[in-house]
């Protein structure tokens, strides 16, 4: 039985086929279903958890050489908010780019985590390092 670190069977298992260069898509709760893509689906109600928490909980196991974010996000945030994700993703290659361009990484992606977030384009794409 786990004890510590990630407890969620469907995440560890998920985390656990990430491969070097393999993705992992992080989502808010709007993100849409992406049939063919597994899911293992966190959310409980709004900002639980936030993208945020599960990117911290995900880093502990998960080396991330390169995140995609959305421009949109730099658009429709605070400082504060923007601040708090580039924090975050201290220490990998962040690029942004156009919403629909970082929609069509999903399906090559080896599963979505979708959370209770609430923030605007809160979605992320990483991709393993290392």
């Amino acid at each position: 039985m786990l004890i510590t670190g990630i407890l969620n069977p469907a995440l560890v298992s998920l985390l656990a086929r990430v491969r070097h260069t393999n993705s992992l898509v992080i989502v808010d709760r709007g993100f849409p279903l992406w049939p063919g893509v597994e899911t293992v689906d966190i959310s409980l109600v709004d900002n639980v958890p936030t993208v945020l928490q599960v990117l911290a909980a995900v880093r502990k196991n998960f080396v991330v050489g390169q995140a995609y974010m959305a421009q949109e996000f730099l658009k429709e945030n605070t400082r504060g908010t923007k601040n708090a994700f580039l924090r975050s993703l201290r220490g990998c290659e962040v690029a942004f780019e156009p919403h629909e361009q970082l929609r069509q990484r999903v399906p090559k992606a080896i599963g979505l985590i979708r959370t209770g977030d609430t923030i605007q384009y809160a979605n992320m794409v990483l991709v393993s390092g290392r």
